[in-house]
């Protein structure tokens, strides 16, 4: 399955909030960064009111950036997933609380095997809702301490946001064996299950 081109991604969402009787108006985005966009598409894609999910970039000042840019580290963007989703289906809290169990938040260098601030872990918020929900959510993962460290995951305003090449989108799908074999490489997982193993969201 091969991930749409961004005019017929666009046309998609359309279409199918109106095949669903869902209001245009009423779909909403979400904009996360955690390390490796092709780890972070599969979390939500899961989810029931997730409409589509696209890898990317965002944060920085340079336009247009390719992979080779990003990658360098020097462009200023992060490597992050979009979320478009039904807010009816599924909250932004719930979002987030996916996002929370998908990251190492206590890495303040980058994610898993993969260093460089092009990599750290970010929300960015596209509205003062979503902002205090970011927050709220943070505050609350401070409060429960369970987490041996300090929280270093930022809370930051969106900025435009730049789709990725195409052979990155729903990578985990379309190249299957090299996902697993780099996920596995990168000790993801084993990072994820030390960190979240009593309360795994997805």
């Amino acid at each position: 399955m091969r991930k749409p081109t961004l005019l017929v991604h666009t046309l998609l969402i359309i279409v199918t909030s109106l095949f669903l009787n869902t209001s245009f108006a009423a779909i909403e985005k979400a904009i996360f960064a955690g390390g490796c966009f092709w780890c972070m598409e599969p979390p939500f894609d899961k989810l029931d009111g997730v409409i589509s999910t696209t890898s990317g970039y965002t944060g920085g000042q340079q336009k247009n950036p390719t992979y080779y840019d990003v990658s360098s580290g020097r462009s200023g963007h992060v490597e992050v997933v979009e979320i478009v989703y039904d807010p009816a289906k599924v909250s932004y809290e719930k979002l987030l609380n996916v996002f929370w169990v998908n990251i190492d938040p206590l890495n303040n260098r980058g994610q898993f095997c993969d260093n460089g601030s092009q990599y750290l872990s970010a929300i960015f918020y596209l509205n003062e809702e979503q902002k205090r929900a970011a927050e709220k959510s943070f505050e609350t993962l401070k409060q429960r301490g369970k987490l041996k460290g300090k929280i270093v995951t930022t809370i930051r305003p969106a900025e435009k946001f730049y789709p990725a090449e195409e052979y990155h989108q729903d990578y985990y799908i379309n190249n299957s064996l090299s996902y697993k074999y780099y996920r596995y490489r990168c000790g993801r997982d084993s990072r994820l299950k030390e960190l979240w193993s009593s309360r795994k969201e997805s």
